[in-house]
């Protein structure tokens, strides 16, 4: 079993459409012609964004497998198809582990783990009889020591954990499952940090690179992944972090 190529124009569902990532993300993927189906909790931003792109919005919440089930369910009876899913669906607690709460904990397992095992295990069934793509996100928290990361480390830990099982059990079926781990990326989400011109300063300084990144940075990865040239890639987590997990430079 091998990824569909050619013929009808590829179908994707973006999961956390509306963030800084997904809607980059979007943007890039209807502009190569792609039929979309965007995902994400908040209707009014979700409904303007699909409007422009011409696209099919779900607005749900997508910490339940039911309402994903749904989304996915919808697209296929739509569609007939699903080619790639991506999960930019996402949180950032930056805490001790002595200082985050029970409920702090479990939203943010939710927001990052939940989510991404939610769109695995819905649209690898959508993709059993034809293959696919599947994209999750990460954080290079998941892969280097980084202090007060201890709840978000652990979740994206786990979707990269996620990951390399799901490519194991649907190879055999011709879906690729693949990682981004991003660094510190300019969005609405890190804005508490980015906006701070002393911590801005500390985290450019930590990337190797001497910049942090910007939505298109991650968004243009995920959408190389989502290509059917990239059939041969599964069980990879791919570093977009300028460096920051592996290099060590010194001026």
């Amino acid at each position: 079993m091998t990824e569909v190529t050619g013929g009808s124009k590829p179908v994707y569902i973006v999961f956390g459409a509306t963030g800084g990532i997904g809607e980059c993300l979007c943007r890039r993927l209807a502009g190569r012609g792609a039929r979309l189906a965007l995902v994400a909790r908040r209707p009014e931003p979700l409904q303007r964004l699909a409007d422009e792109l011409g696209a099919l919005a779900m607005p749900v919440d997508a910490t339940h497998f039911d309402a994903v089930d749904q989304c996915v369910e919808r697209v296929m009876t739509q569609y007939g198809q699903v080619d790639g899913a991506v999960n930019c669906v996402g949180s950032l607690l930056l805490k001790s582990a002595h200082l985050t709460s029970e409920s702090e904990w479990y939203s943010t397992i939710a927001a990052n783990l939940t989510t991404a095992f939610a769109v695995v295990r819905s649209s690898a069934r959508a993709m059993l009889n034809r293959g696919g793509c599947i994209v999750l996100v990460s954080s290079v928290a998941a892969r280097l020591g980084l202090a007060n990361h201890e709840a978000i480390a652990a979740a994206k830990a786990g979707v990269i954990g996620l990951t390399l099982a799901a490519a194991a059990t649907y190879a055999k079926n011709g879906i690729r499952v693949n990682c981004i781990a991003p660094g510190l990326v300019r969005t609405p989400l890190t804005a508490r940090l980015t906006g701070n011109e002393a911590s801005l300063k500390v985290s450019i300084a930590m990337h190797p690179l001497g910049r942090i990144g910007d939505p298109v940075d991650v968004a243009s990865a995920i959408d190389w992944l989502l290509q059917p040239e990239q059939s041969w890639i599964t069980g990879q987590t791919l570093g977009i972090d300028g460096g920051l997990a592996t290099v060590r430079s010194r001026s």
